[in-house]
């Protein structure tokens, strides 16, 4: 006669589904993905972070435009008078307005271009490159100034690295297969 497994709170932890030998390797593919993208994480984090932070102890400082090394704590004062101001208040609703109206007409117009493109009509492909133009010519452009950059009879870069010495001479370095 087989005993019924004794079920304890170790057991309530386990991922449904899965075998307790594949626990791990479970855990593995979920968090491995977060491992590598940590150092963008922690790069963009940082960019974003640190302009924050110094924005912030910026706004609780008395900072004149034309002498910004005349510097005092003033504490909350800043937001005080800006609680106060009139203009401000009319800023913010100015702002909002202007951002819920933006959002508005760029949604309702990608949904109707969307619902449109998703149905037949003459000149549909006419009228979908039309569109997607201006999605496409930046990408586009960047390529070409990306190729112009690295080309080896006009672009700056290779003639710069011949310069520093890294190079020998200006050569395809795009077309290269060791590099």
């Amino acid at each position: 006669m087989e005993r019924e497994p004794v079920i304890t709170r170790a057991h309530k932890k386990t991922v449904p589904g899965v075998p307790r030998a594949r626990r791990s390797l479970y855990l593995h593919y979920v968090l491995e993905p977060f491992l590598y993208l940590s150092p963008a994480i922690l790069l963009i984090g940082t960019v974003m972070l640190i302009p924050l932070l110094i924005g912030i102890g910026y706004s609780f400082q008395s900072i004149e435009l034309l002498n910004p090394f005349n510097t005092g704590w003033i504490g909350i004062e800043n937001y005080l008078k800006l609680w106060s101001d009139r203009k401000f208040w009319i800023a913010l609703e100015n702002t909002f307005w202007w951002t819920f109206w933006s959002i508005s007409f760029q949604f309702l117009l990608g949904l109707g271009l969307a619902m449109l493109l998703n149905t037949q009509f003459f000149g549909k492909k006419l009228f979908q490159a039309l569109v997607f133009l201006p999605w496409a010519v930046p990408t586009f452009l960047s390529a070409l100034t990306w190729a112009w950059l690295f080309n080896p009879v006009i672009g700056p870069l290779p003639h710069w690295m011949t310069a520093l010495g890294i190079l020998s001479e200006p050569y395809n370095i795009m077309g290269d297969p060791d590099l």
